[in-house]
């Protein structure tokens, strides 16, 4: 017996399925069920592969950064201050034990997956029913399924009786499938597959039996798992880090290396010479770039959550600033997953908006119609409010009429004589009730063209009756299904007093009384929120498994925008992968696509570069929630697999919190960047300064202590403060930054270039100037580093915003950065005045003129950072950048020079 994986077991018939598989409806023999276990293996789920607890800690000191900062811990070590030692270690440590625990989530979507897998099963073993482990199941096993079990292995049902099974972890539709025996088309979607039980999915209501068609990794749970171990690849922020760490590192070193030679050379001192270049390895090194890095995302942490976003790995408060695409659920994350009555046709006359007509006789009698053949169950919550269990159609009809008033508690616990299920065979259900006056109303709901063909007359608008108009509801079907709507039809009669019930049995001579119209409505807040997005220059793209129509049409209530038709997954299966970005570029709706089809969107989307964020919240999502940039999951409706799988998850599983994650993402990078920013300009001006220091033979300007002192001391604090920076209301109109841009944007960088080079110049200048006119070293060197101590702190005021002045930002928004600016400066001269302290540092007390030269003196960075703000706000509002002003200017002088001016 050859069991093809591949077969399309739902378009065989039954007797087809078992001669292929070998097997009977009385199932297997023992032997021949052991002689299959051997050949294809038990059915349990592959297992990846873990890594080694030690590699994981490993892998957390291979950066080039950590490297450099772990020979800085070792030479202060040797330099004697193991207080600055402990200091830097602390924090490879801190952020050793961050990356370990991120990473060691990463197999935990794998171990939920697994525990989906029902433990025992029943099946036919030569005709009788056993119990059995379902890790023995093998293809051609018969197992029998029952409301409340749990589906073992991919079965080819064999036998269906009202059975119905929840499969919305794998096809994303929150209605239970009704399930048949007859075999549907090779190319059906997931979803349109009536006659198959998966792996997995849950049994609801009615039994049936099946044969094993797949068991372990063939299965579709099987291939959701394999796909789960897709690596999603390094963040946008971590890209970033890592060539920000390598050029940082190397530049460094490079410098530290020349400094050293030509020290060396020049002075003839090697241990002079080592000790300026352990100085500006020390005062170059943005060690507190990790601690910032951590304290900022954090931050988000705990913003993210006043939003109803919990967030499970730290990198992804920053990667959601920086997304340019979301593929959102439709099912409970756009639309409130709850079925609505909004449009009716009355009898064949013309739709319209249920809350138009609702309280017409005509709307009365549909209504009360489709509450009284109906399986919904009714139940009060604690608040005192009716509670709805059941089909999605039939708690919407129910709801419907509840609201409408159309049925009272009597009707409804009225006497049921004869009553039929719906049945996909049959397109309908029926129910016969006992009156108050002993008489008999039969009542009739299903597909429109089921109900009509029961029909010999309708109801007009007024309730009166009147001659079937079949084409008047035919088009009336047809506006509604337009729009996406889920079409019930809807009819009653009147049972003649002493007429033999049975006769009714099959439904005849109906009165049809209209139609009833449904859809998920959008969630409130959701169409704004979309809109947000695209002024925030994100795509949302819808990717459902409902029919391409519905999702259309729900699109279009939501504000997507697509210039083609729905992608289906059918559709993708003969397209290749250009062709398909090109498809995506001119929709935002994929319909009836699996849990491979999703991938494959986000495979293909950030392989166009895109970064890409994807909702989710079943088993079918778990692949694309891993493969995302950031994975977001359900809170209240998803599963522990989605949730394991994912980066985020929302705890109210609302679209609308997306858009607020972002926005804090947002926030995130920008007090990161501010940060860095901070770090690298007062990096770039000791580097100078002590670079050119050595170069021009002067005595050395900063001891290696104090370079530490201003690292751990002054700066230490402020660039983890800047880390606290709140967001100015004003990210979400911005689009994401570009993906070709680094740590810092050019604009920093050529402020970074622009201030450090002037405040190492003021720094050596005003060194130069003391030592030069006879000054006591100490004396100098204390006020060559008090003003880039004052140079640093008005830089740091500056970082808080790329684009806003200091005056135009309160300073009380960063309340830690005020504070630990002032503390910062306040525990610099108290270093200085304290004789202890002051002998140990190598620094001598400052008098209030030398103070007050180097407040000025550093007040002039601002000149230079603030400056470069306030003309590129003035070519904003004159509608120029400042590249396109340099332009002008070159070409307005090109032309004065032609024309002899």
């Amino acid at each position: 017996m050859q069991a093809n994986q591949d077969t399309s077991w739902h378009a065989l018939s039954v007797q087809g399925t078992l001669a292929i598989l070998k097997t009977g409806r009385k199932g297997l023999t023992g032997a021949e069920a052991q002689s299959r276990l051997e050949l294809f293996g038990p059915n349990a789920l592959a297992q990846g592969e873990r890594k080694p607890k030690w590699k994981l800690i490993l892998e957390q000191f291979t950066s080039p950064l950590i490297a450099v900062l772990i020979v800085c811990g070792v030479i202060t070590i040797f330099l004697g201050h193991y207080v600055d030692a402990g200091a830097i270690f602390a924090v490879l440590i801190l952020n050793a034990i961050i990356g370990y625990v991120q990473e060691s989530k990463a197999d935990k979507a794998v171990e939920a997956l697994t525990s989906l897998a029902s433990p025992t099963t029943r099946v036919l073993r030569e005709g009788d029913a056993i119990t059995i482990d379902a890790a023995d199941l093998v293809p051609g096993d018969v197992v029998l399924l029952e409301s409340g079990d749990r589906v073992p292995a991919d079965l080819r049902l064999v036998d269906a009786i009202h059975l119905k099974i929840n499969e919305s972890m794998l096809t994303g539709e929150s209605e239970d499938a009704r399930k048949g025996t007859d075999a549907v088309e090779s190319d059906a979607a997931l979803g349109d597959r009536t006659n198959v039980a998966f792996s997995g999915t849950m049994v609801t209501s009615g039994r049936g039996q099946g044969v094993v068609v797949a068991t372990g990794a063939d299965t579709e749970l099987g291939e959701i798992n394999d796909l789960v171990h897709v690596s999603k690849g390094l963040t946008p922020l971590q890209k970033i880090l890592k060539r920000a760490e390598t050029g940082i590192a190397i530049a460094v070193i490079l410098v530290a290396v020349f400094v050293f030679i030509g020290g060396t050379i020049l002075e003839g001192n090697p241990a002079q010479a080592f000790l300026s270049a352990v100085s500006l390895v020390v005062a170059s090194m943005p060690e507190a770039l990790p601690i910032v890095l951590t304290v900022a995302m954090a931050l988000g942490v705990s913003r993210m959550a006043q939003y109803n976003a919990i967030v499970r790995s730290l990198p992804a408060v920053e990667t959601l600033g920086s997304i340019t695409v979301i593929g959102s659920d439709k099912t409970g994350t756009l639309t409130q997953n709850r079925m609505s009555v909004e449009q009716v046709a009355l009898g064949g006359g013309s739709v319209q908006q249920l809350t138009e007509v609702s309280e017409s006789p005509a709307a009365q009698a549909l209504l009360k119609a489709g509450a009284l053949t109906n399986e919904a169950q009714r139940s009060i919550a604690e608040d005192g409010s009716t509670v709805y269990s059941g089909d999605a159609v039939d708690m919407a009809m129910a709801r419907a009429a509840d609201e409408a008033g159309a049925v009272n508690a009597e009707q409804l616990q009225s006497t049921i004589e004869l009553q039929t299920p719906y049945e996909p065979e049959l397109l309908h259900s029926m129910t016969i009730r006992r009156n108050e006056d002993g008489s008999l109303t039969q009542y009739v709901k299903g597909a429109p063209d089921a109900v009509m063909a029961m029909c010999t007359a309708m109801q007009d608008a007024n309730g009166a009756p009147q001659t079937l108009d079949i084409a008047a509801i035919h088009a009336a079907y047809e506006q509604m299904g337009s729009q996406g709507l889920r079409v019930i039809g809807v009819a009653s009669r009147l049972i003649p007093a002493g007429e033999d019930i049975d006769q009714h049995k099959r439904a005849h001579d109906m009165t049809f009384l209209g139609l009833e119209g449904m859809l998920d409505p959008p969630r409130e807040g959701v169409r704004e929120a979309i809109a947000d997005c695209a002024k925030a220059g994100i795509r949302v793209i819808m990717i459902t498994g409902d029919h391409p129509v519905t999702a259309a049409a729900i699109g279009q209530r939501l504000g997507l925008e697509s210039t083609g038709q729905a992608l289906t997954g059918s559709e993708m299966l003969g397209m290749s992968d250009e062709v398909l970005a090109a498809r995506l570029r001119e929709t935002s709706i994929a319909a009836r696509v699996s849990p491979q089809d999703k991938l494959r969107i986000v495979e293909t989307l950030q392989n166009q570069g895109e970064v890409v964020a994807v909702t989710g919240d079943g088993v079918n999502d778990a692949p694309a929630l891993k493969a995302a940039s950031v994975g977001i999951a359900m809170g209240e409706s998803g599963t522990d697999v989605a949730r394991e799988a994912s980066d985020v998850v929302l705890t109210d599983d609302n679209f609308v919190t997306i858009t607020q994650a972002v926005r804090q993402g947002r926030v995130t990078f920008k007090a990161i960047r501010g940060s860095a920013y901070f770090l690298l300009a007062t990096a770039a001006a000791a580097m100078i300064a002590v670079g050119v220091n050595v170069i021009a033979d002067m005595p050395l300007l900063f001891l290696p202590l104090q370079m530490l002192w201003i690292n751990f001391v002054t700066n230490g604090v402020q660039d983890i403060a800047l880390g606290f920076e709140p967001g100015d209301g004003e990210e979400l109109k911005a689009p994401p930054r570009s993906r070709t841009e680094g740590l810092l944007s050019t604009t920093l960088w050529s402020r970074v270039a622009v201030c450090g080079l002037w405040m190492a110049t003021c720094v050596l200048v005003l060194f130069h100037v003391c030592v030069t006119r006879g000054m006591d070293l100490a004396q100098a060197r204390t006020l060559a580093l008090t003003l880039l101590v004052l140079f640093n702190f008005f830089v740091a005021m500056s970082a808080r915003s790329e684009t806003k002045l200091i005056a135009q930002l309160n300073p009380l928004d960063n309340k830690f950065l005020l504070l630990a600016s002032l503390v910062a400066l306040a525990i610099h001269a108290g270093a200085m005045y304290w004789p202890a302290l002051a002998g140990v540092l190598g620094m001598a007390p400052l008098s209030l003129q030398q103070w007050a030269l180097c407040l000025g003196v550093g007040l002039t960075v601002l000149v230079f950072a603030e400056g470069d703000k306030l003309i590129r706000q003035f070519l904003a509002r004159h509608g120029h950048s400042p590249r396109s002003a340099i332009h002008h200017t070159r070409r307005s002088i090109a032309s004065m020079l032609r024309s002899g001016i």
